[in-house]
């Protein structure tokens, strides 16, 4: 499969926050975004999503099920970590897992992420370190080409940033592709970079 956004632009009521946005991203690969508040790296990922319109051009996913939208071949990660606290954290797996579609088992997924033992602990009782590392399974119990995450390893300490890179390392072995928006280095020195501090137009001199 194969990312390809040409001349994406997006509009925010009359603020333009980019335009003219290229990129290609093959199978196996990954792309870490980077730049200020307010650049637009979130509305970058929710445009890819879906979950935003483009005021121009066009964003593609080619090579996956046609009958899909490329929003459907996605799974995003966003600031918030999406877990119902009064349920438990394999309940809240099982649900991603039956809605999402098929990917690895609840216990799978935590024990990927280094939180073995815990299925049974209501969500909300979890440290905000360790919601996020259950946010990150999620990823892995439903099964999706593409992930677009947003400030992926916040409130990670290093041990997770470390076992998060390697759970990025084996979803691209395996044709995978990743979009990241960062503020923070994600162990990914092979993944292409781009910078939106100078697409931001109302940053521009």
């Amino acid at each position: 499969m194969q990312l390809t956004v040409d001349k994406l632009a997006i509009h925010r009521g009359e603020r333009c926050i980019f335009a003219d946005m290229d990129f290609c991203l093959p199978g196996g690969s990954a792309l870490v975004v980077t730049g200020p508040n307010g650049s637009g790296k979130s509305t970058l990922l929710k445009a890819i999503a879906g979950f935003l319109p483009a005021s121009a051009g066009s964003i593609r996913l080619e090579g996956g099920d046609s009958q899909k939208r490329h929003g459907e071949h996605c799974h995003y990660l966003a600031h918030g970590n999406a877990l119902k606290p009064q349920l438990s954290v394999g309940e809240n797996l099982e649900f991603w897992h039956a809605f999402l579609g098929a990917g690895e088992t609840a216990a799978a997924a935590l024990s990927a992420v280094g939180l073995d033992g815990i299925s049974d602990l209501p969500a909300g009782y979890l440290s905000a370190g360790q919601k996020r590392r259950v946010a990150i399974a999620r990823l892995l119990v439903s099964h999706r080409p593409l992930w677009l995450v947003d400030e992926p390893t916040a409130a990670l300490d290093a041990a997770s940033e470390a076992r998060f890179a390697e759970i990025v390392k084996a979803h691209l072995a395996k044709g995978g592709m990743v979009v990241a928006a960062t503020h923070q280095p994600l162990g990914l020195d092979d993944a292409a970079r781009l910078d939106l501090s100078s697409r931001n137009l109302d940053n521009r001199t």
